[in-house]
C-alpha cells in the first residue's frame, strides 16, 4: 500500500534533476562537492570510483569518473579542461591536466606499489593522447588517459582534488579556476587473532579510512578494540560524511553470533544504536558488525568530549557484545522480487523509541547493497506518522542503507494494528525508473513485556472473489454502511466465499466502530492500489476485535 500523501511527496520529488546523481562521501566509492555558483549556475563535480567498493590489492586496474555539471539542469558542461591531483595522508600522489568533451572525464588507474621516493608523485606515470588545444590529455573514442603509480595500491581515504581551468571550448579559460574537493575511499584488509582459553580466533578489520593498530581482545567483556589516524579538529569534521570499519568474526565464536545485542564506543563514548549494523547474511563464514559513524555523530562526541579532544590524532573503537536478544520480525515483499525483513527486540513496546532494523534482500537471497528506500507508517486511526523520505531530497527521494541493513528509531505511541508502507526507490546511483511498493500490518499488542506482536501471515490460503471488491468500494463511498460491510463479510467467511487465515476471535463487540484506515484499505483494496494480502489483514483486525463474529 502507497497511501496518497506519501504518494503525492514521491511526485514532487521525482521530478527534481539531482536524482540521478548521489553524494557518497567518506568511507565510500563517490562524493560530490558543494556547488558554486557560475555564469547563472550552480556547478559541481560528481567523483566516483569503479568498482565501488575497492579494496586495497585485489583490482589491477580502476576508473576515476569525474563530471562536472549544472546541478539546476542536471546538464554537463562540454569541453571542459581539469587539473586533477589526488592525495593520501597528506602525500600528493599524481596531479596533471585533462580534458574532455562530454563532461565526464574517465581516467583509468593502474595501482602500483613499490614506490620508495620521498615524494610518492614522483612514481607516477600518465599515459594517453595530448589535445592539441587544451593541453591536457583526453579520450579518443574508447580510449581513457591512463594514470601509472602508488595510487589505491593502500587502503584509506583518498582525496580527489578538482580545478576546472576551462570550459564550453577547449580555447576557453574560465576567469578563475573553480576548486573542489572530493573524497573517496578504498578499503583495506587487515587480519589479526583474538585469544580465548579455549583457541585463537582469526578477526579480519576492513578499514576504509586509515590503518589500524593497537587490536585488542579484553577476555572478561569479550571486548575487540582498535585504533586508527584521525583528524578531530572541527574544520576538518566538517568534511567527514562517514567513517566506515568492518569487523569480521567467524560465526563459529558464540560471543559474536546474531543473537546478541552490541554496544559500540568511539573514544570511549557510546555511539548511537544506528551507528552499529549486524550482517550475518554476506558471508557463508562470518558475521560482520560494521562502525557507520556518520559526521553528525562525530561532532556530537567532540561536543561531549570538549575542545582538548579537538587536536587528537587518534580515533579509538571498541565493540561491546550484550546479552542475548529475542526479535519479532516480518517480511515485505516487492514486485520487482526483492524482499525486506523488519525486526526489532521483543523488549520494546507501545511507547518506547524502539529500533527498528530494517534488511533488504535481492531476488537471489543476497544483501542489496547501496539500496535507497522512503517508509511511513499509519496508525490504528488512519494518521500517517514518521514518515521518512531522506535528509537529501535535492538528490534523491529516500534514504540509502550503504550495506543492505539500516536501523531507525520510531516511537509507537498507543497499543493497536499499525501498517508499515515501505518504497523501494532505488539503488547505487539513481532513482528507479518505477517505485516498487510493499505494506504490511503489525499488531501493538497488551501483554506482560508489552512486547509488539506481528499480524500472523496471510500470504497463503486468501481467497476473495474479485466482485467482493464492488462492496468494498461502495462501503468506502459511502453507499453502504459499516454494519452492512460488516455483516457481509462475516457471511461470506461463514459460507466460504471467502477464505483467509483467521486469528482467535474477539468477544463479541456490537459498540465497536471500525478504523478508517480499515475503510482506506477497502478503497485502495477496491481500486487495485493494495494485494489482497493486505485487505486480508484488515479483516483480520475485524475478527480479533469482534467487530466480525465467525
Amino acid at each position: 500500500m502507497y497511501y496518497k500523501s506519501f504518494l503525492l511527496i514521491a511526485t514532487v520529488f521525482v521530478t527534481l534533476p539531482f536524482l540521478s546523481e548521489d553524494a557518497f562521501g567518506h568511507g565510500l566509492g563517490g562524493d560530490m562537492a558543494p556547488p558554486v555558483s557560475f555564469d547563472d549556475m550552480k556547478v559541481t563535480v560528481f567523483t566516483k570510483l569503479d568498482p565501488a567498493d575497492l579494496t586495497a590489492g585485489e583490482v589491477d586496474s580502476a576508473n576515476i569518473s569525474i563530471r562536472f555539471f549544472d546541478t539546476l539542469t542536471d546538464k554537463n558542461l562540454e569541453q571542459v579542461t581539469y587539473r586533477v591531483e589526488v592525495w593520501r595522508s597528506g602525500d600528493l600522489l599524481a596531479r596533471n591536466y585533462f580534458y574532455d568533451e562530454d563532461g565526464t572525464l574517465n581516467v583509468e588507474v593502474r595501482p602500483k606499489g613499490d614506490c620508495y621516493e620521498a615524494k610518492p608523485w614522483k612514481c607516477t606515470k600518465y599515459y594517453g593522447e595530448v589535445h592539441g588545444v587544451a593541453g591536457g590529455f583526453f579520450a579518443r573514442g574508447d580510449s581513457r588517459p591512463l594514470i601509472d603509480g602508488p595510487i589505491f595500491e593502500k587502503g584509506g581515504l583518498y582525496n580527489v582534488k578538482v580545478s576546472i581551468e576551462g570550459a564550453t571550448s577547449p580555447r576557453s579559460l574560465v576567469a578563475k579556476p573553480l576548486n573542489f574537493d572530493t573524497f573517496v575511499s578504498v578499503a583495506q584488509d587487515q587480519s589479526f587473532f583474538i585469544k580465548t582459553a579455549a583457541a585463537e580466533i582469526p578477526v579480519n578489520v576492513k578499514t576504509y579510512y586509515d590503518d589500524v593498530d593497537n587490536f585488542s581482545f579484553n577476555q572478561s567483556n569479550n571486548a575487540i578494540s582498535f585504533d586508527m589516524s584521525f583528524d578531530w579538529t572541527p574544520k576538518y569534521i566538517e568534511l567527514v560524511q562517514m567513517v566506515h570499519e568492518e569487523i569480521r568474526v567467524p560465526k563459529s565464536f558464540e560471543p559474536y553470533n546474531p543473537e546478541k545485542s552490541f554496544k559500540g564506543y568511539v573514544d570511549g563514548v557510546e555511539v548511537d544504536q544506528r551507528v552499529l549494523v549486524m550482517d550475518p547474511y554476506s558471508s557463508e563464514t562470518e558475521n560482520i558488525i560494521h562502525f557507520l559513524v556518520t559526521g553528525t555523530e562525530l561532532q556530537r562526541i567532540n561536543e561531549i568530549l570538549g575542545t582538548s579532544h579537538q587536536s587528537s590524532k587518534t580515533m579509538n573503537f571498541e565493540l561491546i557484545p550484550q546479552g542475548k536478544t529475542e526479535k519479532n520480525s516480518f517480511d515485505m515483499s516487492f514486485d520487482n522480487g526483492y524482499r525486506a525483513i523488519i525486526s526489532w527486540d521483543s523488549k520494546y513496546g507501545a511507547g518506547d523509541k524502539i529500533p527498528f532494523e530494517f534488511s533488504f534482500f535481492d531476488n537471489n537471497g543476497g544483501l542489496v547493497k547501496d539500496v535507497i528506500y522512503a517508509f511511513g507508517l499509519v496508525d490504528p486511526q488512519g494518521r500517517q506518522f514518521n514518515l521518512m523520505t531522506g535528509d537529501t531530497p535535492e538528490l534523491f527521494l529516500g534514504t540509502k542503507s550503504l550495506e543492505g541493513i539500516a536501523t531507525h528509531l520510531i516511537t509507537i505511541p498507543d497499543d493497536g494494528m499499525y501498517t508499515l508502507n515501505l518504497v523501494l526507490t532505488g539503488q547505487g546511483l539513481s532513482n528507479y525508473d518505477e517505485f516498487f511498493q510493499a505494506s504490511q500490518m503489525f499488531e501493538v499488542g497488551v501483554s506482560t513485556s508489552s512486547s509488539f506482536t506481528p499480524t500472523p501471515s496471510v500470504q497463503k490460503s486468501v481467497n476473495i472473489p474479485p466482485w467482493v471488491k464492488n462492496n468494498a468500494k461502495w462501503w468506502s463511498n459511502g453507499q453502504i454502511d459499516d454494519n452492512t460491510f460488516a455483516s457481509g463479510l462475516e457471511f461470506m467467511i461463514k459460507q466460504g466465499i471467502i477464505s483467509v487465515p483467521i486469528t482467535a476471535s474477539g468477544a463479541q463487540n456490537d459498540n465497536a466502530t471500525i478504523p478508517p484506515w480499515v475503510k482506506n484499505n477497502a478503497k485502495w483494496w477496491s481500486n487495485g492500489q493494495i494485494d489482497d494480502n493486505t485487505f486480508a489483514s484488515g479483516i483480520q483486525f475485524l475478527v480479533k476485535q469482534g467487530i466480525i463474529s465467525i
